[in-house]
């Protein structure tokens, strides 16, 4: 995905997320994060998108702590959190190609850094934010679900942070079926996915996890024929896998083979928080 491409759709997620959490109500418990309410979810994402931006227009090149999370609540917290999404995605449109500043996984660029892990962090709270209505979950195209997959397993869990770790080594395959099938590429009820970069006609997108006592080490593979065996494979639309690994749908939402325990070391133990 280009630059462009993450802010075009980091633009919808928000205004997607702001409208369900409008139309929920900030007392509607949340389904996919235990606890929370919707004000929680608002207060949450609008931090962080002020966080991020902080890093973008204040070239902060060191850690910077977060402003907190306010005290609002009902249309103020709505107004709040509209009002830092779009400030977060002008910031992101005016910065320079060669911005300077701290970031927390490699990327091509501190700019690509910043719009990559909004787009991903707002499109999954968006998922959240929708769970609280019981209703369908709005598309996520391809090329944002595969991009976002490979973020949380070669960028996420390969920090010393992870806590997906195991005494005995395992191997978990991650196959997302016929991954540029669906070229249109946009993001929307009922819309379509994009064509994931570098894909032969066809192709699965298929990563390689191995578990152990350290960080997983993910490797990415292109392939059109089957690759050796791993003792549990994940396969499915790149939609239901970037979901899933999120922990925004259930394992039953993808096809499993293999041992379940090693999908279950994944999923009681991935999840990614703030502190």
């Amino acid at each position: 995905m280009e630059i462009a491409d993450y802010l075009k759709s980091l633009s919808v997620e928000g205004r997607l997320l702001a409208a369900e959490a409008e139309r929920a109500g900030p007392g509607s418990s949340v389904p996919t994060c235990p606890g929370w309410q919707m004000r929680h979810l608002l207060r949450h994402t609008g931090m962080v998108h002020r966080w991020a931006a902080a890093f973008v227009t204040e070239g902060h090149t060191a850690y910077h702590p977060d402003g907190g999370e306010p005290d609002l609540d009902g249309g103020a917290l709505l107004d709040w959190f509209r009002a830092g999404h779009h400030h977060l995605v002008e910031a992101l449109a005016a910065a320079p190609a060669d911005l300077d500043c701290w970031t927390f996984m490699p990327a091509p660029s501190p700019l690509a850094f910043w719009a990559r892990r909004q787009l991903h962090e707002t499109a999954v709270h968006r998922a959240d934010a929708e769970s609280a209505l019981g209703g369908a979950l709005t598309r996520v195209g391809t090329e944002h679900a595969l991009d976002g997959i490979d973020e949380l397993l070669t960028g996420f869990h390969a920090r010393p942070r992870s806590r997906v770790r195991t005494d005995v080594p395992r191997t978990l395959r991650v196959r997302a079926l016929g991954a540029d099938a669906d070229v249109d590429g946009s993001t929307g009820r009922g819309a379509g996915g994009g064509i994931g970069a570098g894909l032969d006609s066809g192709a699965d997108a298929v990563w390689t996890v191995r578990l152990s006592a350290e960080p997983p080490k993910a490797i990415r593979e292109q392939v059109l024929h089957d690759v050796p065996p791993a003792e549990c494979e994940l396969s499915g639309t790149a939609e239901g896998i970037y979901l899933t690994l999120w922990n925004r749908l259930p394992l039953s939402a993808v096809t499993l083979t293999g041992d379940r325990t090693v999908a279950r070391l994944w999923t009681d133990n991935s999840a990614v928080t703030w502190n």
